[in-house]
């Protein structure tokens, strides 16, 4: 995989399950046949994991990897993201971004109020919230909802929401 090409995160990996390293995977693709026999994704940090096997397990995949053997190896995995490169996705439908283009735009208020920037999103099994940073570092956490968002722009780098009391006011 190529370091300078942007990536696309596809699954997280919760945590080991059993002992002969299988992990729990938590899905964050629509891609039909992702985390199929002999498909490949990558770690963060570029290394390929092969899926030999994947099977349901309640609102997750419980997926072994080639390259990992044991309960220990999945331990060390623990945690990780799971990337394609971005070339290995499909177009996205209208009113959806994929995260690196989301990080770093400026989040304002409909009433031009600046909120800060993207720093984070997090994928909840519920909605995505984007973890927004203000000039002195102070978090806000937004949920990405249709009833929140008015406009967003990657090619801008510009994010406009709706004022909603107790979330996008002044602390």
């Amino acid at each position: 995989m190529d370091p300078s090409e942007p990536t696309v995160e596809v699954g997280r990996i919760a945590r080991a399950h059993g002992v002969s390293g299988e992990v729990t995977v938590l899905v964050l693709s629509e891609v039909e046949g992702r985390f199929a026999d002999g498909a490949v994704v990558f770690l963060e940090d570029g290394r390929p994991l092969t899926v030999e096997t994947s099977r349901p397990h309640r609102d997750r995949l419980l997926v072994r990897f080639r390259e990992v053997g044991d309960r220990a190896a999945a331990q060390a995995v623990q945690g990780a993201a799971l990337v394609v490169p971005q070339a290995m996705s499909p177009p996205l439908p209208e009113g959806s971004w994929w995260d690196h283009q989301l990080i770093g735009c400026a989040v304002r208020t409909e009433g031009g109020r600046s909120l800060g920037t993207v720093d984070d999103v997090i994928h909840t099994t519920a909605n995505d919230v984007w973890s927004i940073l203000d000039g002195s570092g102070a978090e806000m956490l937004l949920p990405v909802l249709k009833d929140v968002l008015i406009d967003v722009d990657v090619a801008a780098r510009r994010i406009v929401v709706r004022e909603v009391p107790g979330l996008t006011d002044l602390a």
